[in-house]
């Protein structure tokens, strides 16, 4: 995976209903709520099912993608499966009991409630939220890589603006043929080094 970012630009209602829209912080803390009061039969599969019943109580929760509420669900097992996992591992210290995102601003979507432009300059969300269509600028280019390559659009919000990160699954392969030659470098104080070959570079002293 690799993650662009662009900046976003929106009006101040389209700006309202990105924060409206945090998921980390109003889903997220709900989802952790089972495990942190105790009942340690919290599984992925648990906090899958319990997005259906956060979108029937709460209309923050049930504007959301579908998919959005799914990756917060995903976030709050991540962290409470590597606590598990630090814990059978018998790890030193602290073992990252999940604690609450109280300053994390972002919204996740996976392949659905968004579709980017034709040149690829705008995006628009189409869940209930109202975010609608931003604008986008950056210095990559989205044509490079197709719509279905791209497996997670998150929108997070900063101290200077909005921005939206796109994860794209790529494959790189890059075949690289052994040369067979190796070499010694020595790094000295009169020479900044002196290789097998004798090759000297000299110190700059800076």
């Amino acid at each position: 995976m690799i993650v662009l970012e662009f900046r976003a630009y929106g009006n101040k209602a389209q700006i309202s209903a990105i924060n409206e829209g945090n998921t980390d912080c109003a889903i997220y803390p709900q989802q952790v709520h089972p495990f942190l009061d105790g009942q340690q039969r919290v599984g992925q599969a648990t906090l899958q099912r319990q997005c259906a019943v956060l979108a029937a109580l709460f209309p923050f929760a049930n504007e959301l993608n579908s998919m959005a509420r799914q990756a917060s669900a995903e976030r709050a097992w991540s962290a409470i499966s590597r606590f598990y996992e630090n814990c059978k591992k018998g790890l030193p210290g602290k073992k990252g009991y999940p604690q609450f995102q109280k300053d994390n601003r972002s919204v996740e979507y996976k392949t659905s409630g968004w579709m980017l432009a034709r040149d690829r300059k705008a995006i628009t969300f189409a869940d209930k939220k109202g975010i609608g269509r931003l604008k986008l600028k950056g210095t990559r280019d989205l044509h490079f890589y197709p719509p279905e390559q791209i497996k997670r659009v998150r929108l997070v919000r900063r101290a200077d603006g909005y921005y939206v990160q796109f994860c794209i699954r790529v494959d790189r392969q890059e075949e690289v043929e052994p040369s067979g030659a190796a070499i010694g470098l020595d790094v000295g104080l009169n020479d900044f080094y002196t290789d097998s070959n004798n090759q000297t570079e000299g110190n700059p002293r800076f």
